[in-house]
């Protein structure tokens, strides 16, 4: 595809790993009529970043410290609802991406996938086009059959982030600071997720999102790890 420079895709590049985005900004650099002019490391560098520098795609990993990358894309869509957001993770769980979608995202992409489908994926998030790579949307047509996961899809935006912190060992108050919330809020969507996801303790919450691949068991730390 020949682009003039003034038509190039500029791409908001975030993830966590800087050696991660080192490699992906490498990828983009050769490819013709792609730019990565600006990268974060987390959902409030994202944010901030996308005000200043309004690209035409955001390629994000959700799995971010901090305030998340679901929360990262709702506060984005809200303030610019035409924003182009292609989430780029490792995680292959249905419900991320519906999660995701809900969000803003207009694509999913997992980590996996070959790098020309990331490539694609960036044009087809740049046209307004809808996309998945063939994994997610495998596993999002075997999510209809049923099973744990779909649970998952009870949850709100702002519910699935929180959940995504609760089984980091997050207390209600540092939540509440990350996400800017009210304390009691967190407590209000700590109570409907598990009624939602039905357990009765937060061990049992934990161990639920462990099974449905919410977070991987290496990633957790603290006393609530200790437990399991």
């Amino acid at each position: 595809m020949n682009m003039a420079s003034s038509d190039r895709i500029r791409i908001l590049l975030v993830d966590d790993h800087a050696i991660v985005r080192e490699g992906y900004r490498s990828l983009l650099a050769k490819q013709p009529g792609m730019e990565v002019i600006a990268e974060a490391a987390d959902g409030v560098e994202a944010y901030s970043h996308f005000k200043a520098c309004k690209p035409d795609v955001a390629v994000m990993d959700i799995s971010l410290p901090g305030q998340g990358g679901l929360e990262a894309i709702a506060r984005i869509k809200q303030r610019c609802p035409e924003a182009k957001i292609l989430v780029f993770s490792m995680h292959q769980n249905p419900g991320f991406a519906v999660q995701a979608t809900r969000a803003g995202a207009l694509g999913y992409v997992t980590k996996s996938s070959a790098p020309e489908v990331l490539i694609r994926a960036i044009h087809d998030v740049y046209a307004g086009r809808l996309t998945l790579s063939a994994d997610m949307a495998q596993a999002l047509a075997l999510e209809k059959l049923g099973g744990d996961n779909s649970a998952l899809q009870d949850l709100t935006v702002r519910e699935f982030e929180i959940l995504r912190l609760l089984v980091e060992a997050r207390s209600t108050d540092a939540i509440a600071r990350t996400l800017n919330i009210s304390p009691k809020t967190v407590a209000n969507c700590h109570y409907l997720i598990k009624r939602k996801l039905g357990v009765a303790s937060d061990i049992e919450l934990t161990r639920l999102a462990i099974r449905m691949n919410v977070i991987n068991l290496l990633e957790l730390s603290g006393p609530l790890s200790k437990n399991l």
